[in-house]
């Protein structure tokens, strides 16, 4: 169900300037700025790329009536709403170009009224010297809001459904890598061998969770989860917590994967996302001897809709 806009104690005092619409998968979140920069109000639904199919003009037509005093400010859109699948593909850019240009390489939308200024922020393609490749859609707009908050080289984490580490080097991504860890654990938990174990509650969420980690150890990842069925199939232990063992040892794989590669313990990780993904991250940090550092996701997400309003709605200097 939707949520209804929450709107910022004092903003009928203040003119709406910019919207900014985390357009993903399955839901869409939206916040209207003022002049100043600051959130008038938010608002979120489930009206995401799949839900909106079709129909992408109209449900954005939706949202603005929440907003009527804003119907004519500039509308950012990021995420899925740019893919092949969304409303309007907006092609990769390298990811060699400095997340502060992002803003200069907004795509307009083809069949936006007349007046009407809504554009989507293009997702990003990183290349090696193989041939290798990766992608993300969404990620590059919050980690330009995690630059302006925490500035400078290293690693960020951005779990979730694909999991992203990205290397940034000169405000500009050097290394990405996605792992398909949040679906890979909600296929094992809907269905297959594992999925009857997973349903059972955990005692101790953390705990099991701990013992995940520890359990992935030299092992391959693909031995290592039928072992969470074998560890219990063999009376040696009990099926709860089985689906938090699963979690640990699925994320524990990449952390062991980045240290392999070359991830420096020394240097702090910034993870940025939802809360609970953040502190299992945290938590299997320290189980590898790891520091992390958490950015809000909020803010970093507010610090991003601001850059693009300046960028948008400020007279060049």
């Amino acid at each position: 169900m939707p949520m209804p806009p929450h709107a910022e104690p004092g903003s009928a005092l203040r003119r709406p300037d910019f919207i900014g619409i985390d357009w993903g998968t399955s839901n869409r979140r939206a916040w209207l700025l003022d002049v100043a920069g600051e959130v008038l109000a938010t608002y979120r639904d489930e009206q995401g790329s799949l839900a909106c199919r079709g129909r992408f003009r109209a449900a954005l037509e939706d949202l603005l009536s929440l907003w009527p005093q804003a119907r004519q400010v500039p509308v950012v859109m990021s995420g899925m709403v740019g893919s092949a699948l969304g409303w309007q593909e907006a092609p990769y850019l390298d990811a060699g170009v400095p997340l502060s240009a992002l803003p200069r390489h907004l795509v307009a939308v083809g069949d936006a009224p007349a007046r009407a200024r809504w554009r989507i922020v293009p997702g990003m393609c990183w290349r090696d010297a193989s041939g290798r490749a990766d992608v993300m859609r969404g990620e590059e707009t919050q980690l330009l809001g995690a630059l302006a908050l925490a500035a400078g080289d290293g690693w960020t984490v951005l779990p979730g459904t694909h999991g992203k580490w990205v290397r940034l080097q000169a405000g500009a991504v050097s290394v990405l890598r996605t792992y398909l860890t949040g679906e890979l654990f909600a296929s094992l938990r809907a269905q297959g061998t594992l999925a009857p174990l997973m349903a059972v509650a955990a005692d101790d969420a953390g705990e099991a969770f701990d013992r995940g980690v520890r359990a992935l150890g030299d092992e391959e990842i693909s031995h290592a989860l039928f072992g969470a069925r074998a560890r219990v199939m063999a009376g040696g232990a009990t099926a709860a917590g089985s689906a938090e063992h699963v979690s640990g040892l699925l994320i524990a794989a990449e952390w062991r994967d980045a240290l392999r590669r070359g991830l420096p313990r020394e240097q702090p990780v910034r993870l940025l996302g939802e809360p609970a993904l953040v502190e299992r991250h945290a938590r299997c940090a320290r189980h590898f001897g790891c520091r992390t550092e958490t950015l809000d996701p909020q803010a970093a997400q507010h610090a991003a809709w601001r850059a693009f309003q300046r960028a948008l709605t400020e007279p060049p200097r």
